[in-house]
């Protein structure tokens, strides 16, 4: 009896796996990243039947999960969805019950360029996935939550057509086109695509800016000499943690590194809602070290914070040499399962909030900055089932696919044109640190970090979100996409994402409807329902609006404010509508008035006379008199005052012309004393006159 009980139960099982197959949908999105969120809206709207697959809690990806001061690049350059989803977000703040603290025009004075006519580009995390499932509720997708594909089985395939996919749990969803929208590109390597990890050799696509870059190795990098040894000035005693042995690797060769994770942190300095920092229960002390003997040489600013979000919030990202990117931790998290992956996000989780309590409560910081630190809490109306924590880490890059064509740094530069636009990107060239390792001088060094803007926004080809006909006919991959660890760093963008995730599921609906391959489907009829449904496929220039008139770049020598040495606190803001020069500005968040100083030291090439300029972006919050003072061979020349709120300087002011000796021997010092609004910095360009 016993034997047949066993029996029964047996089939049982074995019956529920069959029977836990789905009907099948059309369209198969994986993945509740915005890529997905609006690849399956799009489907929906086009009279698809579509299945969205998230699998974990929540969906948005970093766009719910603290990346609320979006990086865009030129937001007129997103159309389609992605406009609509920020649409909605001004919707939401015009409302005045939306805000327990400040006002939008407040909030529009305060956060210059993040709020237009009818768009809203800073966000707190909860008002976006919740504007993400009211726009998936109104399309009537239906969406999967908690389901994680099988990274065994989880892939059927007959010939080059994925099937179905299967969950850990066992469900099946069968599906005629499939849409992998994961940051990590599970689906895709499952499915058997080719794909790359790491940077590749400049060599390999005749570029300038990939594989080991040592000489652009200028930002977030440290800027005293600091010792990287356990036991300082002994390496018999080890390394610190987060420093590996052996040098950087052959300037532009390529390698297997993976640019820098980190949370992007809800922050509050509002009381009522602040949550302080509790010590990790893994607290290592030796993972601060490093910054610790940085500030005590003299650095003292580690994040970018605060950008200022909705109801007195911030997005903090990294700042500086040791901040909360969690340098070289990530490598094995491509290609590691879910418990290596969850090992990793829970030592990131663990690094992070210890250099926040470190930084708010180690003796070792000076006291006006542990007061500084600790004046910031962990919003507690954010983030409330993962204690006030982040629910997703910040991935920035994982897989990348290798197609028929690949994005590379020519297209961001524009030197080479995809015809087959599904897209545009607009960001610049931007990678985070990839390695930390001890140079020549026996001193920590970073290296990976690189910053440099694209001239406009450039297209994305369709071919890049596809991979080649003979791996799979019937998937597309609008997050891991075809591209060089360089271009990358361009396209990641979350609105960029979005844009091709609308694309992507017009794809493979119009391929349905043709009944071809998604290798061969008319372009053409790909792009005229694109423009159709408002993307944006093509840039002329026409249409582009600037806060400020573009500022050409003369010769002579630039500074940018990434090179200036800083004391006090400065905010780094990444619009680049707003910028001059460089990826951003930097702005003393019109608070710590005569604490906060910026120092531009050019390498003069030759004695002569030259023309200092100071670089700002001007607006109606600025200060009226910024006292800027230029030093030669260490005494003062001249202090002049800025006025940075009037239009009319266009965003450079002449501080006068100087005879300057070669080398190191000038300074400009841009200072915050005494000053009736936000001081900010561009650059220092120094012009030879004769």
């Amino acid at each position: 009896m016993k034997n047949i009980t066993f029996a029964l139960l047996t089939l049982g099982l074995t019956l529920g796996v069959v029977l836990a197959a789905e009907s099948p949908t059309d369209i198969v999105v994986y993945g509740g990243t915005p890529a997905g969120v609006t690849a399956a809206i799009q489907a929906a709207r086009m009279g698809r039947s579509v299945i969205l697959i998230e699998p974990g809690a929540h969906i948005g990806g970093l766009t719910s999960s603290g990346l609320g001061a979006t990086d865009i690049g030129n937001k007129q350059a997103i159309g389609g969805l992605a406009r609509e989803f920020y649409q909605r977000v001004h919707r939401y703040y015009a409302r005045p019950e939306a805000w327990t603290h400040g006002t939008l025009e407040e909030y529009r004075r305060q956060s210059p360029g993040r709020v237009d006519d009818d768009t809203m580009w800073g966000f707190e995390p909860h008002v976006a996935e919740a504007i993400f499932r009211s726009m998936l509720a109104d399309a009537h997708v239906n969406l999967v939550e908690r389901e994680r594909l099988d990274l065994q089985h989880g892939v059927r395939k007959d010939g080059s057509r994925i099937t179905a996919i299967v969950m850990e749990s066992g469900r099946v969803f069968p599906g005629r086109m499939f849409i992998d929208a994961t940051y990590e590109g599970d689906l895709m390597a499952k499915a058997g695509v080719s794909y790359t990890i790491g940077r590749e050799a400049t060599a390999r696509y005749g570029e300038t800016l990939n594989g080991v870059q040592t000489r652009h190795a200028i930002e977030h990098q440290f800027m005293k000499p600091v010792d990287p040894y356990v036991k300082p000035g002994d390496p018999a005693s080890g390394l610190l943690p987060g420093i590996h042995a052996g040098g950087p690797g052959e300037e532009g060769d390529g390698d297997a590194r993976v640019q820098a994770y980190n949370f992007r942190m809800c922050l509050t300095d509002l009381a009522e809602n602040r949550v302080p920092y509790a010590k990790p229960a893994h607290y290592a002390p030796l993972r601060y070290e490093l910054m610790l003997r940085h500030v005590e040489a003299g650095f003292n600013q580690f994040t970018t914070g605060p950008q200022h979000m909705p109801n007195r919030k911030s997005d903090v990202n990294n700042h500086g040499a040791c901040s909360t990117d969690n340098i070289g931790m990530n490598y094995d998290y491509p290609e590691g399962d879910y418990a290596a992956r969850d090992r990793i996000v829970a030592d990131h989780r663990d690094y992070q909030l210890g250099l926040m309590w470190t930084l708010a409560n180690d003796p070792r910081m000076p006291k006006g900055l542990r007061e500084k630190y600790a004046a910031w809490g962990l919003a507690k109306d954010e983030f409330v089932g993962t204690g006030h924590w982040p629910h997703q880490l910040y991935i920035r890059e994982a897989r990348r696919m290798v197609s028929g064509y690949v994005m590379t740094e020519h297209n961001c530069r524009g030197t080479t044109k995809a015809e087959d636009a599904v897209g545009l990107g607009a960001y610049g060239m931007d990678s985070h640190n990839v390695q930390r390792y001890v140079d020549s001088e026996g001193h920590a060094r970073n290296e990976g970090d690189v910053q440099v803007r694209v001239p406009s926004p450039y297209p994305i080809a369709y071919r890049s979100i596809i991979p080649q006909a003979p791996e799979c006919e019937n998937l597309l991959v609008p997050v891991c996409l075809a591209a060089t660890h360089i271009a990358y760093g361009s396209i990641r963008m979350e609105p960029v994402f979005m844009v091709l995730g609308q694309s992507a599921a017009t794809a493979a609906a119009l391929a349905l409807d043709t009944q071809v391959p998604l290798q061969k489907l008319d372009c053409k009829k790909l792009h005229a329902r694109l423009l159709a449904d408002k993307q944006i496929l093509e840039w002329s220039g026409a249409n582009q609006i600037q806060a400020l008139p573009a500022i050409p770049l003369p010769s002579g020598v630039i500074v940018d404010d990434q090179q200036a040495q800083r004391t006090g606190g400065w905010s780094e803001s990444r619009n680049q509508a707003w910028s001059r020069a460089g990826l951003g500005y930097l702005h003393d968040d019109n608070t710590n008035k005569g604490h906060a100083s910026l120092t531009f030291t050019p390498e003069i090439p030759a004695d002569g006379n030259c023309e200092i300029f100071l670089i700002f972006p001007p607006h109606p919050n600025r200060a009226t008199r910024v006292p800027v003072t230029v030093a030669v061979q260490g005494g003062v020349a001249k202090t002049v005052m800025v006025n940075q709120r009037d239009p009319n300087t266009q965003g450079r002011v002449s501080l006068g012309k100087f005879f300057l000796p070669k080398g190191r021997l000038t300074s400009v010092t841009v200072s915050n004393r005494d000053t009736d609004g936000y001081v900010v910095a561009d650059a220092v360009r120094f012009l030879p006159v004769e």
